[in-house]
């Protein structure tokens, strides 16, 4: 099979899936293809070197991101395809500025960069009340953490890594190709630039561990849907002692049973009887503040009316001041009514002219119009 077939294609994956789904669609073809469950066939025994020749490129970020700019020309002339341990971070001189990027930029002369470790993400709900208040709490993740026994070296306590000898600690190689000179991860070290003769029984040479990690979050007042918090170098650990990733707190906010937000603004619907909308009133509403907010109805309001409160919303994230929280009044008709207030009623009924619902007598004048011809 031709390794100039497109990875993703090989893999049967789109260009946007994420690490999981490639390793995942990895796994059920490598099943698939090994000649072991194929004895004797060739056609699946060169698409199983073809699918993890694709797995080896897309599963490590920086040879991904180079495929994804240029193709299978990256790891062309000796390149880093087909399970090898190479990864090219670009041509020297003429185009170093370009791919410095995938090999931590200059020009060889130092040692290997330390690969920092991983982000990781963590998902929390929390409530409006305490988006409005802010609060203090505890997570548990389980992380890749620095081995406790060598110190994150990777070597057996009492031992030293030993410089690469085949880069000299630069954990890259020069080759030269035609009018180029192509620059790889060296082959033995991996690209660190040093070789651990006596691993660490406890991590193996890797350096990181597996633990449990206990964190305090410090959520502050006025945060939303989708605010990310950091946690710097709470990730994953970088192998061998490298720098640690970030840990990043999505927060979600639950749907609460009175307010609905919008930004700094709170609003919630509030019912109120016939008689208070044609005589107004006050209209008590206890905030997420704590406090109860006393809000004026004026007289003849009319269902769907928003009342303002200023000030009485959500704290600005990281600033000063609130929003506001905004009631829009429903008008509700009574349907339970004693004889007396029936009666009452009745007696009301009998006074109206139609002047104390211009709305109405408007409607049901433009009506009579149209069915006059007017």
């Amino acid at each position: 099979m031709s390794t100039q077939t497109d990875y993703y294609q090989l893999l049967e994956c789109e260009r946007t899936a994420d690490a999981t789904v490639i390793k995942s669609s990895y796994r059920k073809l490598a099943m698939k293809y090994h000649p072991d469950k194929n004895a004797g066939c060739k056609d699946s025994e060169d698409k199983f070197k073809a699918v993890s020749e694709a797995y080896e490129v897309l599963k490590d970020p920086q040879k991904r991101a180079a495929y994804d700019r240029y193709g299978h020309a990256a790891f062309q002339n000796g390149g880093g395809g087909g399970g090898g341990a190479q990864d090219f971070g670009g041509f020297s001189d003429i185009f170093e500025s370009v791919f410095g990027e995938f090999m931590g930029g200059g020009r060889g002369g130092g040692r290997a960069q330390q690969r920092r470790g991983a982000d990781l993400r963590y998902d929390m709900e929390i409530s409006l009340e305490e988006a409005y208040h802010g609060k203090s709490t505890e997570i548990t993740v389980d992380v890749s953490d620095q081995c406790d026994t060598c110190d994150g070296s990777g070597a057996r306590p009492g031992t030293h890594a030993k410089t690469c000898q085949q880069c000299n600690g630069h954990g890259k190689v020069r080759v030269q190709q035609g009018f180029f000179v192509v620059e790889r991860a060296c082959p033995v070290c991996q690209g660190t630039g040093e070789m651990i003769a006596d691993p660490c029984p406890e991590c193996r040479g890797d350096g990181r561990v597996e633990k449990t990690k206990t964190l305090t979050v410090e959520i502050p007042p006025g945060v939303d849907e989708g605010t990310r918090i950091r946690l710097s170098n709470e990730g994953e650990a970088g192998p061998r002692g490298a720098p640690s990733g970030d840990l990043y707190i999505f927060l979600h906010v639950t749907r609460h049973s009175i307010f609905e937000r919008e930004g700094t603004t709170l609003f919630a619907r509030a019912p109120i009887s016939f008689t208070t909308a044609a005589l107004g009133g006050t209209l008590s509403i206890p905030g997420l503040d704590g406090r109860t907010h006393d809000i004026k109805i004026p007289v003849g309001i009319q269902s769907g009316k928003q009342l303002r409160q200023r000030g009485a919303g959500m704290p600005v994230l990281q600033g000063r001041g609130h929003g506001d929280l905004v009631i829009q009044v429903e008008v509700e008709t009574p349907t339970k009514l004693s004889l007396r207030q029936k009666e009452l009623l009745e007696m009301f009924r009998e006074t109206e002219t139609g002047d104390e619902c211009p709305e109405s007598q408007g409607f049901f004048a433009k009506l009579k119009g149209v069915f006059a011809g007017e």
